[in-house]
C-alpha cells in the first residue's frame, strides 16, 4: 500500500501544475505551532516545496474550501486533496450545486486517522513544544521532555469512530481504497437517549452554556454554505453574537442542527473546530440516527443527486403515530 506522505502529495501536485492540468492546489500549511494545521493555496513548485505540509493535524475538510475558491474568476481547475471522509461533503456540496465540478481536480487519499491536540494536551499537560508523528506520537514537552503517546489513543472522535475509508468521489486516488465501517459513532447519541427529559436538557444546558457564539462550527461546516446566514442578518432578531440568555445559545445550536438534518455527512468539523469542545456532533448524529430508524439507512453524499428522506415523500414514509410507536424519540 503507497503510504501518503508530504513528498507524495507534492510530486502529484507539481506534476499536474507542470502540465496545465491545474493551475492552483489547496494544501496545508504550518501555523505558529507544529500542531497548528492550516488549509492554504500554492501556485507553484517553490511555493509547495517550502510550505507545503501534510501529517496526521491535517484534519480540515477542503471540500467547503471548493465553494468560494470555484467561484473566483482564476484560470484552470483547483487541485484538492481529500480524505474518505471529505469525499461525502463532497459529493454533498455537488448535490446543492455548491461549486463547480468542472473546476476542480480531486484526489482522493487514503487515511488511517487525524489526532486531536486537545486529547494529546489532556495527556501531558501544558507546555507542549513539538509534537512528531510517525508510529509512535513524540510530544516534546517544557516540562517533561519527551513523551510517547499510541496514536489510537490521541484519535480525533470522528476518525476513532470513522464510519467509512471508502471514497465515493475522485478523479485519481493514491493509496488503496478503503471500505464503508460498522462504527460505535451512534453509542454515545444512544446514551443520551436512555437519560430521562430532565437529564438530557442538564446535558445540553451545561454543555451549550460554553458557547462563546464564535461561529467556528457554522464556519467550518461544509453543509452551512447560506450566502446569507440567519444570525447575520440584522432583521432577525438573532444577530448578536453574544447571547444574551440561554435561550439564544441554545437556539443558535438547535436552528443549526435542524438546518443540515438530512444534510450533514458527520465529517465531525463542528466539534474538531469548537474552541469550548461541545461534542455539537452529538447533535447531529442524533437526527441521522433517526432519519435511519424511521426512513431506512441513508447517508449524506455518498451518491451525488441523491434526495434525502427529509425531503423526498414516498407513500411509505412514516406516519408521527408510527414514530411514536417506535418510542417517541
Amino acid at each position: 500500500m503507497q503510504k501518503i506522505t508530504r513528498d507524495v502529495l507534492i510530486e502529484k501536485a507539481v506534476s499536474l501544475l507542470s502540465d496545465g492540468t491545474v493551475s492552483r492546489v489547496l494544501g496545508y500549511k504550518k501555523g505558529d505551532l507544529s500542531y497548528d494545521i492550516t488549509p492554504a493555496l500554492f501556485t507553484s513548485k517553490e511555493q509547495l516545496e517550502k510550505e507545503f505540509v501534510f501529517n496526521d493535524f491535517c484534519a480540515a475538510n477542503f471540500a467547503k474550501y471548493l465553494v468560494k475558491e470555484t467561484k473566483n474568476q482564476t484560470e484552470g481547475k483547483v487541485l484538492v486533496f481529500l480524505k474518505p471522509c471529505d469525499t461525502y461533503s463532497f459529493n454533498q456540496l455537488l448535490t446543492e450545486h455548491r461549486f463547480d465540478r468542472e473546476k476542480v481536480y480531486a484526489v482522493g487519499i487514503s487515511c488511517d486517522g487525524m489526532i486531536d491536540i486537545n486529547k494529546i494536551k489532556a495527556i501531558v499537560g501544558d507546555g507542549i513544544i513539538s509534537v512528531e508523528t510517525d508510529e509512535k506520537i513524540k510530544v516534546n514537552t517544557l516540562y517533561d521532555g519527551v513523551k510517547e503517546l499510541d496514536k489510537n489513543d490521541v484519535l480525533l472522535e470522528r476518525c476513532a469512530n470513522c464510519k467509512s475509508k471508502k471514497h465515493v468521489a475522485y478523479d485519481e486516488l493514491l493509496g488503496e481504497d478503503g471500505e464503508v465501517l460498522d462504527s460505535n459513532r451512534f453509542d454515545q447519541v444512544a446514551e443520551l437517549e436512555k437519560m430521562s427529559a430532565d437529564e438530557r436538557f442538564a446535558f445540553w444546558q451545561n454543555e451549550l452554556s460554553r458557547c462563546i457564539r464564535c461561529n467556528a462550527c457554522r464556519d467550518a461546516c461544509p453543509a452551512c454554505t447560506c450566502e446569507k446566514c440567519v444570525f447575520d442578518n440584522p432583521n432577525s432578531g438573532v444577530e448578536n453574537k453574544s447571547p444574551a440568555n440561554s435561550f439564544e445559545e441554545q437556539m443558535f445550536h438547535i436552528i443549526r442542527a435542524f438546518h443540515v438534518a438530512g444534510r450533514c455527512t458527520d465529517c465531525g468539523e463542528c466539534s474538531r473546530v469548537c474552541p469550548q469542545h461541545i461534542p455539537l456532533h452529538l447533535l447531529n448524529r442524533k437526527f441521522i440516527k433517526d432519519i435511519n430508524e424511521f426512513y431506512g439507512d441513508y447517508q449524506a453524499g455518498a451518491i451525488v443527486g441523491s434526495r434525502a428522506p427529509l425531503v423526498n415523500y414516498t407513500k411509505e414514509d412514516i406516519e408521527p403515530i408510527d414514530a411514536v410507536n417506535k418510542g417517541d424519540k
